[in-house]
């Protein structure tokens, strides 16, 4: 999709694939020759010198050519192979090769010890005694065969010992042949992005293994499967006896049957036979005959029905070891039911590729004409949001247009999408059931990108069956979930094309359509009163007049009898509304005007009643039926007064009552919510009562802050065993919280409670905690601006054992508090806006004394008078990342400097630490930084040696304004990889302005944090080598080819230098960043910090 297949021929520019380099009196007539047999065998190309090359002295120009020539080299290491001038220089044209070209090297040891190449003694310290005797007058090539000798001998190869040469040459061949599939580069120009994102799949695929596998590649239509499989194919097919790709099969059967396809296969691999047959069971029995000894690699492309499968490739039996299948598809649960061995997802392109693949359809190149043209052509791949079929389509629909016709085109854009992309995404919908549709329709028009939960209760309510209906849509790559299983995502071009399919059902009048989000639809509807009974869901907003009050009319409603769904996001007004649909499940209107909801309407159906800002002052009055209620939100209604009876609301899971500040009491029935999980009553400042006693055995957070009037703690009935958050801050007039808690006996309930938060303290009161003996696995303690002094810190919170967050801000500790140093678990501990002196050994020795301590984010902010810290080896552990933050700790500044403190961690942790930062006041980059610049980026030459161990970086920044008092100012730092000029490698164009982000991260600071930047301040990062490259390729291919990480990039990707960049150019919010420095850090670095104390 896209680019054209490619051919063999098209792929490789080189004359070989392989260079053999052996010592000829050792290994040509032996083992040499029987491996390069065994590779030409293989249909791998390979260069082995001719015995008459070997007459002369000096290295005939024909193998440097064929080196040049080769896209791999293997090196035949014998015993007397660094005792041959010829084959030294041979290797020393190799390492250049490799150094400057990305040249692949494989080394076999053929009986000797590469440890005795790498320190070259032995008989290779006696070779080089003669070489040195023959070539006096020329040092330098001695010393170049000794640099390349111990390169290559660092590259972890390949050792006989004692095994059977056949058996050692055939698992070579193998592996040598897999490396060739990855080494091989993608020349074609209009497969962007491609290189990179073959990784994976090509670890998947995994040639190099004695079975046969089954690979699927699944993703939404118009993402690339299909590429992705031509160019899979076109790489790999020379190295399998048999090839076939069956293109289109979706159509192909539909047209033509399974037994054109089942020939098709067959042909392909087996071109000079003929086959008659007639069913497709006579064609599984010949295909599992007839290509069982062979080694075949099949594309199955474009699979939406599992007879597919079973037709084409059957068992796994059917095929000869080795073999390979790749199934193209957009259903993941037909791969997974038919139990493939794993898939791949292409992504999207991000935005730079999109850009590049838009612009080679749009003008013929990558690059975009500086004028108007630019603007329109990000605003087009913004639109597409990286889908590469739509990309190639609006290109190649723009490309040779002027300026004008862009404009109208992308203009019609957003009334009308290009059909053919909108016919291809919709192969995928035309497939559902008719649950499926409507739930694909429901997240189309509405619940894009809402929270999961929400939607599912809501869709259940509705009858759709959304366990199994979203799962549907999931595996056909119609909808997505993000990381956390949280929120429910689409594609703006799936959206669209579920949208467009709801407006053809009646193009002129929008009332007459079922589901209506459009503004200008909506106010036809309401202003034209042309409202039908088939509107089901409906969204009223007003963006394009904000300002303006909505204005409803009593009888808006009363045409709408089947209205599922109703979302009011603007500003409304009315006198009275008469009707509502008793077939509601949602009900989401933001500031409701009226005191009640109508008298009529019936909540039998409600799932969710979302009122918050609203005017009202009760729901209903009476009992109603609430079965199907599982969400009520009413917050910021500061009308309310009254609250229902929940008697029949068995199945109310959230009920949101924050900031009804008019609210005295709630109804009893709260008390005995069974399902209730969320009860959140903040700032309920008129709340006094509530029920004397309480059993929601559900309930996992009761969260009652701010209720300054509440004066008594209800009785916990002891079938409350989830509660995990309780919070209580500013709870001022609750007297019996200890006593209740306590005679409830909840010792082991609240041994699952994670949160326990308390209040500003701003007048004598007893102690709110109950013994925190029976809290062993509380994980988060938040004690912040409650007023506090070393002594009233509890003496048993040392048998917090699980406490992991420690929040003692805003407090009045001179020192750390004694009874905090065996809290074996810590690892968050602020400490900021304190009055700290110190934070000093022996103010943290007992945390030090235990072993697995976790310290890894110590903030001291605004402590201005805190001038000591300890040793970092004394508080903390091994642990991948760490940080201080000490921001306006002037006296801090004073007593030690970022570089000591940097040093010490150096010396603690550069070879445990992926990663460390320092921030704290300092207006001078140290001269330990070797390289400095004035300005917010700095580039470091990469080492070629395999001796360093990270790299350090430092830059001063300040709030960008100094005369702006801002809430907060934003800032990160970022490092890539990249290349310092163009270059261009045997066909395979490296382009600097194109750095690949290896890590990065960004920090918000500032008056809204309680962080108000003073002055200058020094920020601090080290990266350790492992953090910049995470992976050795051993980990990503199963063979590692070098110890030194950087020489070869297995992403054809050459790379020559670091480039650290701070802050953010583009944000207007971003700190100012004056200067920044970097250094490469070596070990000898480590030897020279002494010890600091």
């Amino acid at each position: 999709m896209l680019s054209l297949p490619l051919t063999s021929s098209s792929i490789s520019k080189k004359k070989y694939d392989v260079f053999l380099s052996f010592r000829g009196e050792d290994t040509r007539n032996n083992f040499t020759d029987h491996l390069y047999d065994a590779l030409k065998r293989s249909g791998i190309v390979t260069f082995r010198d001719d015995p008459k090359l070997e007459a002369g002295e000096e290295i005939a120009p024909e193998l440097f050519n064929a080196i040049q020539q080769s896209w791999c080299s293997v090196i035949v290491f014998s015993k007397t192979y660094t005792f041959s001038g010829w084959c030294l220089e041979e290797l020393a044209e190799i390492v250049q090769q490799k150094n400057v070209y990305g040249h692949k090297v494989f080394p076999i040891f053929y009986d000797v010890d590469p440890s005795d190449l790498r320190k070259q003694k032995g008989k290779v310290e006696e070779a080089f005694a003669k070489h040195q005797e023959r070539y006096k007058e020329d040092t330098d090539k001695i010393q170049k065969w000794r640099n390349a000798l111990t390169e290559v001998a660092n590259i972890k190869g390949w050792h006989l010992h004692n095994r059977h040469e056949s058996e050692f040459i055939g698992d070579l061949v193998k592996k040598i042949s897999a490396k060739l599939c990855q080494t091989y580069p993608v020349l074609h120009d209009e497969l962007v992005g491609i290189s990179s994102r073959l990784e994976q799949l090509y670890s998947i695929i995994n040639i190099g293994e004695d079975d046969v596998r089954i690979i699927g590649i699944c993703g939404m239509g118009g993402i690339g499967k299909t590429t992705f499989a031509r160019v899979v194919y076109a790489q790999m097919s020379p190295h399998f006896e048999g090839k076939s790709f069956l293109a289109d099969i979706r159509e192909v059967s539909n047209k033509c049957g399974l037994v054109s396809l089942q020939k098709q296969l067959l042909y392909q691999i087996l071109p000079n036979e003929c086959f008659n047959f007639f069913n497709v069971h006579e064609g599984n029995a010949i295909i599992s005959r007839r290509l069982s000894s062979k080694k075949v690699l099949v594309v199955l492309d474009d699979v939406d029905n599992i007879q597919h499968l079973k037709c084409l490739v059957g068992r796994r039996d059917w095929f000869s070891l080795g073999s390979r299948i790749i199934v193209t598809t957009r259903d993941e649960h037909l791969l997974r039911s038919y139990r493939i061995d794993d898939v791949y997802k292409p992504t999207t392109l991000n935005t730079n590729d999109a850009l590049r693949l838009f612009n080679l359809k749009a003008f013929g190149g990558d690059t975009t004409p500086e004028d108007d043209f630019n603007q329109l052509s990000r605003h087009v791949v913004h639109y597409v949001d990286g889908l590469p079929l739509a990309l190639e389509v609006l290109g190649s629909f723009l490309c040779g247009r002027d300026i004008v016709q862009w404009r109208s085109a992308i203009e019609r854009l957003k009334q009308d999408s290009n059909r053919e992309i909108l016919n291809t995404l919709r192969i995928s919908f035309d497939g559902l059931e008719e649950n499926e549709k409507n739930i694909f329709l429901d997240i189309a028009c509405f619940f894009n990108g809402e929270k999961k939960d929400l939607v599912m209760k809501v869709l259940d309510g509705c009858e759709f069956f959304p366990d199994i209906g979203i799962d549907v849509l999931l595996k056909k790559s119609l909808i997505k979930v993000n990381d956390d299983n949280q929120y429910l995502w689409m594609h703006a071009l799936l959206q669209e094309m579920g949208r467009k399919i709801v407006e053809d059902k009646c193009v002129n009048e929008p009332g007459k359509r079922c589901r209506l989000w459009k503004e200008k639809d909506v106010h036809h509807v309401l202003t034209k009163k042309t409202a039908t009974e088939v509107i089901e869901c409906m969204i009223i907003d007003n963006k394009r007049e904000s300002s303006k009050m909505l204005n409803l009319s009593i009888e808006t409603f009363s045409r709408m009898k089947k209205l599922r769904l109703l979302k009011v996001l603007c500003v409304s007004n009315c006198d009275d509304i008469k009707y509502l649909s008793n077939e509601l499940r949602l009900l989401d209107w933001t500031g409701y005007p009226l005191r009640y909801l109508p008298p009529s309407f019936q909540p039998d159906n409600l799932v969710a009643l979302l009122l918050p800002y609203s005017h009202i002052e009760q729901l209903w009055k009476g009992n109603r039926p609430l079965y199907k209620l599982k969400m009520i939100n009413l917050k910021g209604s500061q009308n309310l007064i009254k609250i229902p009876d929940f008697t029949t609301a068995s199945n109310l899971e959230v009920l949101i009552l924050e900031g009804c500040t008019k609210l005295v009491d709630v109804h009893p029935t709260i008390g005995v919510l069974k399902s209730l999980k969320l009860l959140n009553l903040r700032d309920c400042k008129s709340l006094r009562n509530l029920p004397t006693k309480i059993g929601m055995e559900s309930l996992e957070t009761l969260i009652l802050s701010g209720c300054s009037n509440l004066v008594r703690f209800p009785e916990i009935d002891r079938k409350m065993k989830h509660l995990k958050t309780l919070d209580l801050s500013g709870c001022y007039r609750v007297e019996n919280l200890s006593e209740n808690l306590q005679q409830a006996k909840l010792r082991s309930n609240l041994s699952s409670l994670f949160k326990v938060i308390l209040g500003r303290r701003k007048n004598p009161m007893p102690r709110m905690l109950p013994s925190l003996l029976g809290l062993s696995s509380l994980r988060e303690l938040k004690l912040k601006d409650c007023n506090l002094c070393e002594g009233d810190i509890p003496r048993d919170i040392s048998s917090l054992s699980s406490l992991t967050d420690l929040d003692l801000s805003g407090n009045n500790f001179i020192s750390i508090p004694a009874s905090l140093t065996r809290l074996s678990k810590l690892w968050f501990l602020d400490l900021s806006n304190c009055n700290m002196c110190t934070l000093g050994e022996a103010d943290i020795q007992g945390l030090s004394s235990l072993s697995y301590l976790y310290l890894t984010d110590v903030r001291i902010d605004d402590c201005s008078s805190l001038e000591v810290v300890a040793s970092p080896s004394k508080v903390c552990n091994l642990v991948d990342l760490g940080f201080i933050k000490a921001i306006n700790c002037f006296k801090l500044a004073e007593n030690i400097n970022a570089l000591t403190l940097l040093k010490k961690h150096l010396k603690a942790f550069a070879n445990s630490r992926k990663k460390f930062d320092i921030m704290m006041p300092g207006s001078e980059i140290p001269e330990w930084f070797s390289q400095q610049k004035s300005d917010s980026s700095i580039q470091i030459p990469l080492p070629k040696d395999s001796e360093w161990i990270g790299v350090a970086c430092c830059c001063i920044f300040v709030n960008n304004d100094a005369l702006r008092d801002d809430e907060y100012i934003g800032w990160g730092v970022s490092i890539y990889c990249r290349n310092s000029e163009e270059a261009s490698c045997n066909g395979s164009i490296f382009r600097g302005r194109n750095p690949r982000r290896i890590d990065g991260s960004g920090w918000l600071v500032g008056k809204r944090f309680n962080q108000p930047i003073m002055k200058d301040h020094l920020f601090l990062r080290y990266w350790s080598r492992d953090k910049l490259y995470p992976f050795s390729l051993e980990d990503k291919y199963g063979h590692c080819e070098t110890n030194n990480l950087w020489a070869i990039d297995c992403l054809d990707e050459k790379c020559d230098e670091f480039e650290v960049s701070f802050s953010n150019p583009n944000d207007e919010d971003s700190a100012k960043v004056k200067k920044c420095g970097a250094r490469i850090v070596y070990e000898k670095d480590l030897e020279e910090i002494k010890e600091l104390q």
